[in-house]
Parts: C-alpha cells; structure tokens; sequence
C-alpha cells in the first residue's frame, strides 16, 4: 500500500469518527488530506521511502479563526491514535520533518511553500515562486473539504501560472538550453573541462524537463522526482524521459550531443505546434526573443530574457 492510500485509510477509520464524536459542530469546517513534501504526496513512494517521514498520518487544515478555537485540541485527539495501521508505522520523523502532518491554518500552510499567505496577486508575485514550490502544494489529494476553503486556494494554483508569467518562463528556458546544451557542452569537453560539461550537461537536462512542464502547463517537482513525473505529460514527456535518460547513462559525449540536438529538434517542433514560435532554427536561442514578445505585459516583456 502506498502512503496516499494509507492516508486515506487512517483517516476513514481513526480521523473522522473523532472528529464527528468531539468536533461534531466544526466538521463540516474542517478540511483534510496529505498535500505536501514527501515522495507519498506524488504517488512516487517505495519501500526506500519508508525509513523517513511516512506511515499512518494525514494533515487538517483550519481557518484562522477555528484554528484558535479547536487547533491544540485537535492535534491533541490526532497524537492519541495509534501509530501502526494497517501493518504500517510508526511513522520516523526526521529531523526536519515535523511540519508534513497535522493541524494547520489554511494560510500558514500555503505561505510555507509559495511565501504568501494569499493567491499571487501579480505577474511579479507568480514570477517569483519556483515551479516545485507550486508542485509541492498541489499535488497529493484532499479528502474531504465541505468548507471549502483550502480547496478554493488550491485550485487557483492548480489552474497554472498567468500565460505571460508562462511565456517568459518558457522564453528563459529557451535561452539557457541553448547555451548549456547545444553552445556550452561540446566547448567544455573539447577544452578537456569535464567538470564544466558534465554541469553544463546537468542544467541542459534540468531546463528540458522544466520546458516541457512549462509546454504541459503542469508544475515540475524537485529535482528527485521530476524526471520520474516528466514520462506522464502527454506532450514530449515520454520521448524526452527516454532522451534525458540515455544523456547522461552514455559514456559517448559525441552521442550526448547528438541526443541534445535531437531533443531541440523535438523542443522546436512542439514550440511551432503551439504557436509560440515561427522560427524553423534549431537553436533555441533564436525561439526565446519570438516568445518573449509574444507576452502582453510591457513590463515583463522588457524584462532580461534569462529572468524566469
């Protein structure tokens, strides 16, 4: 069983027959799921994932004004409940592990991840929050949520960055594959720089994945799981999974390079395809300036190319 399900599970049988025995008058108040860190939160969990920060366990998110009234003695209901379930647990929480799960303000719980306690109200603001970040509070899966709330919150973000805040990401993207993959690599390892290559190659393949979430208009997690995530998008997720994957498994750097071009190539058509760039040029450095003028907003428009 993974941690999501277990979740769930936990929840059912421990978390809401206490709530409606003790809290029976906030529980239509009460929201609840697991959102969040953690490998469980995006289905990726194994039986490495065990020895840290998983087993029974779920999060409730409260307004403001409930978590002053009932907070302390909901987690204190939820610290009773047994800690194995379902042949699962107890849960080891690391050192820096201790805010996954529990009662939380609704607010204090976003503001941890995108740095406001309020949906973005600006291109600047959405600009700022890295896409994992976005990833991390909108993934897992929320329970129940008759209030409605925390899920009103979350489906804005989920709903994807302004398309001008996207474009000028893509645009960035577009600049820095070029100059790391297909204009950096070949110079590094021709200069016998391997160390400098096998990093320009590292951000060739990072910017890739995050192009093509930016293309899927999904939110990238960190980097331990994006690759894992990339093979589901529908468009060049599969083919770019496989790519990425055969860069940096072959020894042969004529091969790595060979692989880089191929990927542009495919990063090209699918820009055409989307009508986000004319330009039949291979090199994604001349696709960034065609994307960025396409953005409405003067002033992200004037803004460096490499910005996003």
């Amino acid at each position: 069983m993974q941690g999501l399900e277990l979740a769930e599970k936990y929840y059912n049988h421990y978390g809401r027959p206490m709530i409606l025995e003790k809290f029976y008058e906030y529980e239509s108040r009460i929201a609840v799921g697991l959102v969040g860190d953690g490998s469980e939160c995006y289905g990726f969990d194994d039986d490495f994932s065990r020895d840290h920060d998983w087993g029974p366990s779920f999060c409730l998110w409260l307004t403001n004004k409930d978590y002053q009234i009932i907070g302390t003695a909901l987690q204190a209901e939820i610290d009773k409940f047994p800690q194995d379930f379902a042949g699962h647990g107890p849960r080891q929480v690391s050192a820096y592990g201790d805010q996954r799960v529990g009662v939380f303000k609704t607010e204090n719980f976003y503001q941890r991840f995108i740095g406001l306690d309020r949906l973005p109200s600006s291109l600047d603001e959405w600009l700022r929050i890295p896409e994992d970040s976005l990833a991390v509070c909108t993934n897992g899966k929320v329970f129940y949520d008759q209030l409605g709330e925390f899920t009103r919150f979350r489906n804005v973000l989920k709903e994807f960055y302004p398309e001008d805040v996207r474009l000028k990401k893509i645009a960035a993207r577009c600049m820095t594959i070029a100059q790391f993959g297909q204009y950096n690599f070949r110079r590094c390892v021709k200069r016998q720089e391997y160390v400098a290559a096998d990093y320009a190659q590292a951000k060739f393949c990072s910017d890739v994945i995050s192009l093509v979430f930016l293309l899927n208009k999904e939110y990238k997690p960190f980097f331990k799981w994006m690759h894992r995530a990339i093979r589901y998008l529908p468009s060049l997720g599969e083919y770019v999974y496989t790519a990425v994957n055969d860069i940096v498994t072959t020894t042969d750097y004529d091969q790595k390079y060979s692989l880089i071009e191929e990927i542009c190539t495919a990063i090209r058509a699918e820009l055409k395809s989307q009508g986000l760039s004319d330009s039949a040029s291979d090199f994604l450095l001349d696709h960034g300036p065609i994307i960025q003028q396409k953005i409405e907003n003067p002033k992200l428009r004037a803004r460096n190319i490499l910005v996003g």
